[in-house]
């Protein structure tokens, strides 16, 4: 079995110089790559703060994580992914989703799946042989990574999964890390590929993996709590969590209540949806995901609410270097 990849989510919440720092830091705990929030009302723009870890960093795979297909056109989105690449040849992806917060604050919708597929192909044209049709117009891209790029479409419901399968280079999954869910998951992405003729086999599977340090009672406050006013955060970024929670024997209703969660409960959804608690219990637990689910690409998603969204996330990247990643190499892995 291939040696298991971590990577971290960086969100904007320093200033350039000192992201690519951090991206630094990152590369020496050992983590494989940083995933940067692709939110423009921040200011900072994500593959400017891309390029600037790539000048401080030697080895580690740079991505936005995610980028939404609305407030760009597609051809802006490829250009970028390659201007990256030729700052860090080889370590740049591109990770692509209808949009959440950017959107939002944009004013615009989500994207429907059927642009956010025809954003996917012609991403992926224009990325490997430089050329695409979307709606009608040809485009070209002059420049691009010699070896293409891969262009992976974050999902957690059903429906986006499929459409993963039928179209992107991978998927990046937020299902958590119950065996029954992961598979269920992969089922739908089996089906999509199969839908298109693809071989599944051929398409990366990056999982999601919460990641939240702490004390038993204060990790628990999590699924009792609120990601902001009115939305649970088990529903963020998508009510999908509560199905593959189902199907990890933990049934909540859709209009669940965080006050209702009580300690039991909260322990077994903490289980279900990733790594909770202190360094070595959450070494333990991506050890047991990786025996039960052959985990071999995880994205540590450190657990968050719209307070600290865009705080660095300097002890989940410290664990990774004293306990985790030294637990996964005595392992193997």
């Amino acid at each position: 079995m291939r040696k298991l990849e971590v990577d971290i989510r960086v969100p904007v919440g320093l200033p350039v110089p000192e992201l690519a720092g951090f991206a630094q830091y990152a590369e020496q705990a050992g983590l494989d790559g940083v995933g940067v929030p692709d939110h423009h009302h921040t200011g900072r723009d994500a593959y400017m703060v891309l390029a600037a870890m790539a000048g401080r960093t030697g080895g580690i795979r740079l991505y936005p994580a995610t980028s939404n297909v609305v407030t760009r056109h597609p051809l802006v989105t490829a250009a970028l992914t390659a201007s990256l690449d030729e700052l860090a040849p080889g370590r740049a992806m591109l990770t692509v989703a209808p949009g959440f917060l950017s959107v939002e604050k944009a004013g615009q919708p989500q994207a429907r799946r059927e642009w956010l597929r025809q954003v996917v192909l012609t991403l992926r044209g224009l990325l490997g042989e430089g050329r695409a049709v979307l709606d009608g117009h040809e485009l070209e891209l002059f420049h691009r990574p010699a070896a293409g790029s891969r262009v992976v479409v974050l999902a957690s419901g059903p429906r986006l999964l499929e459409l993963a399968g039928e179209v992107a280079d991978g998927v990046m999954m937020l299902v958590g890390l119950h065996p029954g869910a992961v598979e269920a998951a992969r089922e739908h992405v089996r089906r999509g590929a199969e839908r298109a003729g693809r071989d599944p086999a051929d398409l990366e599977e990056i999982l999601i993996v919460p990641f939240g340090l702490g004390e038993r009672e204060r990790v628990r406050a999590w699924p009792k709590g609120y990601f902001r006013p009115g939305q649970p955060w088990l529903r963020y970024p998508s009510a999908s969590n509560l199905r593959w929670l189902r199907r990890a024997g933990v049934d909540l209703p859709a209009d669940y209540r965080p006050e209702q969660v009580d300690d039991d409960l909260a322990d077994r959804v903490l289980d279900a949806f990733g790594l909770f608690g202190s360094a070595q219990e959450c070494a333990k637990r991506l050890l047991r995901a990786r025996k039960e689910t052959g985990l071999r690409h995880a994205f540590l998603f450190p657990a968050h609410t719209w307070d600290n969204t865009y705080e660095p996330p300097r002890a989940e990247v410290e664990a990774f270097g004293e306990v985790i990643g030294p637990a996964l190499r005595a392992a193997g892995c």
